[in-house]
């Protein structure tokens, strides 16, 4: 999808459209989520620190984003692509895989389809997006950047030679920007110069496997598959603050907000986590984490917030310091019930389950507001939408699952 935040914004608000538009969060520690192409003009780009979004585009509108609107927009994009294809392999939010072996005849049926799917996404939701047509996913992201927005390019290997190496380096996946600034240090600043380098100068330089992935990748060359029932490995929550928590109390409402999170999560797709998580970054950015494994596998917020408290209170060392970060994970993911199920069920244990499948049918039947824990409300004459579980975070505390 193109600027896809931005871009919903704009269909939400017309009077948005042609000016600049940045979705995060101002301040020193806010940081850009995305931004309509009216901004990038002025060099704003996604993950840029806010303050430096403002010195370049003063004049941008900012808003705080809506995941939960995003995310359903996603969702219904999701169920166009899926009646093109059985097999589609989501990258994110606004981006996906779909393999069309056995459907389309060739490239330029592959560009018919694409043409049907972008044509579709535009009169359903009033979006447009990118696509790239080639015979692997490598050439095909490549692709689907090449013309945006609203680009629709095919990428023949036979162009290859044409249209692939003259690229910058970072046009590779795997080449970042500590690994470009060293090829750039050895004069290998476009693709080509990759391809044409003396042999086994690029293995000297990263290593033989890096060197290998990178050539093949420079010949287009790409022989993964589109998996489209690929498993969670972990889910996790974080959030960033303006001002560093200092209070025990603060940070306390703050675990249990993500350990609330992150066990809806895991009801959300019927799984549960056997090893708990916790991130602390502290006020001047040092960074701690520690994981515990439980003693049987949950989707409660209650045991995974014990295990969170347990982890902060014995393994974390502030030293005065107040937090900045704090980030509550889980991993050792399996499908609820397929374990071994307890000889003597823990009555307690069992309410709590009770307890949160019962919230999460009123929340599916009436919206994540409709039920919310008391501690998480905000207190008595505080405008709601200064609480801590509903206060736009500067780093996203919706869960993300790798």
């Amino acid at each position: 999808m193109d600027a896809f935040y931005a871009a919903v914004e704009v269909r939400e608000d017309p009077s948005l459209a042609g000016r600049p538009l940045v979705i995060g969060h101002r301040g020193r520690r806010g940081v850009v989520s995305t931004c309509s192409y009216e901004a990038r003009r002025f060099g704003v780009h996604s993950a840029m620190p806010s303050v430096v979004a403002e010195q370049l585009c003063p004049g941008a509108v900012w808003l705080p984003g809506r995941m939960a609107l995003y995310v359903e927009v996603s969702h219904r994009i999701r169920e166009i692509l899926d009646r093109f294809s059985p097999l589609v392999e989501p990258l994110s939010i606004d981006e996906a895989f779909l393999d069309l072996t056995g459907i389309a005849r060739d490239l330029a049926d592959g560009r018919r389809i694409a043409a049907a799917i972008k044509r579709e996404i535009r009169e359903r939701e009033r979006l447009t997006g990118s696509a790239g047509v080639a015979p692997n996913k490598f050439l095909a992201k490549l692709a689907s950047d090449l013309e945006k927005p609203d680009g629709l390019v095919v990428f023949p290997v036979e162009e290859v030679s044409s249209r692939l190496w003259p690229l910058p380096v970072e046009r590779l996946w795997g080449v970042g920007p500590k690994t470009a600034e060293r090829l750039r240090e050895q004069g290998l600043a476009t693709i080509a110069d990759l391809v044409h380098a003396p042999a086994g100068r690029l293995a000297r330089l990263l290593g033989e496997s890096s060197a290998e992935h990178l050539l093949a990748l420079a010949h287009g060359q790409d022989d993964r598959a589109v998996q489209s029932g690929r498993e969670a490995k972990s889910i996790s929550e974080e959030r960033t603050w303006g001002e560093d928590l200092t209070s025990p109390a603060d940070i306390d409402k703050a675990l249990l907000a993500r350990a609330d999170g992150v066990a809806r999560e895991l009801r959300h797709q019927g799984l549960v986590a056997r090893t708990v998580h916790l991130k602390v970054r502290t006020g001047d950015f040092e960074t701690v984490t520690r994981s515990t494994t439980l003693p049987e596998p949950t989707d409660l917020a209650e045991v995974v917030l014990a295990a969170a408290r347990d982890l902060f209170r014995d393994r974390v060392f502030l030293k005065g310091r107040g937090v900045r970060l704090l980030g509550v994970g889980v991993s050792g993911l399996e499908p609820a019930g397929a374990g071994q199920a307890a000889l003597f069920s823990d009555e307690r244990q069992e309410k709590l389950k009770n307890l949160a499948r019962a919230a999460d049918g009123i929340r599916e039947k009436f919206g994540k507001s409709a039920l919310a824990r008391a501690r998480l409300l905000p207190p008595p004459g505080e405008d709601a939408d200064t609480s801590e579980e509903d206060t736009p975070a500067e780093a996203s505390s919706l869960p993300s699952v790798d």
